[in-house]
């Protein structure tokens, strides 16, 4: 009997086998990606309660909800999350307004419909360092830009846009770079609908804008979820753009709270104070990627 019942043991305990090895083989990287994220995170927390300014070496110990108190006092914190918010919500209204009009054109045959798209779609693949240098220089400069130049053409003085509108021109710049990934997944999305539906509702008598209200906008609607859902994520922490074209001027008319935190921490050297705002900027962005992705998930039920 012992004979018998062995190898049925033996085969009862050879799956568990793989499954451990997996996990060893997985516990590296694991270890890594956690480090990685914790570290960080627990060092920022630790210095949010701490006095720890570069300036004054001297002044150290527990500083409790200091920072935290100094932060939220501080009109430019207020200043900085308005700022922050108006930039969010500009830059979204406009990818997702004019991707979705794009996506629509993009989608109908034309001559030279293939370069169009990729000649679309390249600006996103431009570093936002760059691409705030080119709108800066090349564009907008009241002397040397195109708009500039323009202006001179048709006898119209040159307007100096980052001086005279500077969150208008940042939210030019940083919409120019996310547009062209809005366009990609709402043409992609597009592109997936039934075309014998579009081609049964113009049958019907359906004119091309009774077939985007009630066609191609409701197909659109997870699509556009998951852009909002994805630019609002990277656009909470726009800093290059800004930091290139206006470095948060006039006065704090463009700064955000990416540059508020940078400004604390580098320029003025207080680690304190800026930790306390990098802890605040993580508590933000996770409540709005909390609501967001269960508004994705309740259209994903749908």
């Amino acid at each position: 009997m012992s004979s018998v019942t062995a190898p049925a043991s033996q085969a009862l305990e050879e799956p568990a086998a793989p499954a451990q090895r997996r996990w060893l083989l997985m516990t590296p990287a694991v270890g890594v990606l956690l480090l990685w994220m914790i570290v960080p995170l627990v060092m920022t927390l630790w210095f949010s309660f701490q006095r720890y300014n570069l300036l004054n070496p001297t002044v150290t110990g527990f500083a409790g909800l200091e920072n935290y108190e100094f932060l939220v006092t501080d009109p430019d914190f207020w200043a900085s999350l308005v700022n922050t918010l108006v930039l969010v919500g500009s830059v979204l209204v406009i990818t997702v307004g004019l991707g979705t009009l794009l996506a629509v054109l993009f989608d109908q045959p034309f001559l030279g419909s293939g370069i169009a798209r990729v000649l679309a779609i390249s600006p996103f693949f431009v570093m936002p360092t760059v691409s705030a240098l080119v709108w800066k220089n090349l564009m907008m400069h009241p002397i040397y830009g195109v708009l500039g130049a323009l202006a001179h053409a048709l006898g119209m003085p040159a307007v100096d846009w980052f001086a005279d509108y500077p969150m208008f021109s940042v939210i030019v710049i940083v919409a120019w770079q996310w547009l062209p990934f809005a366009l990609l997944i709402l043409l992609t999305a597009i592109q997936s609908l039934d075309g014998e539906q579009k081609e049964a509702a113009r049958m019907d008598g359906a004119g091309p804008i009774a077939r985007f209200f009630f066609i191609i906008l409701p197909h659109l609607g997870r699509a556009i979820s998951v852009v909002v859902m994805m630019e609002t994520i990277f656009l909470l922490t726009v800093f290059a753009e800004i930091f290139v074209t206006t470095s948060g001027g006039p006065g704090n008319a463009t700064t955000n709270l990416a540059f508020l935190i940078y400004a604390r921490a580098l320029l003025q050297f207080d680690v304190g104070g800026g930790s306390a705002g990098g802890v605040v900027a993580i508590v933000l962005a996770n409540i709005v990627a909390f609501f967001l992705v269960r508004s994705i998930a309740r259209r994903l039920e749908v």
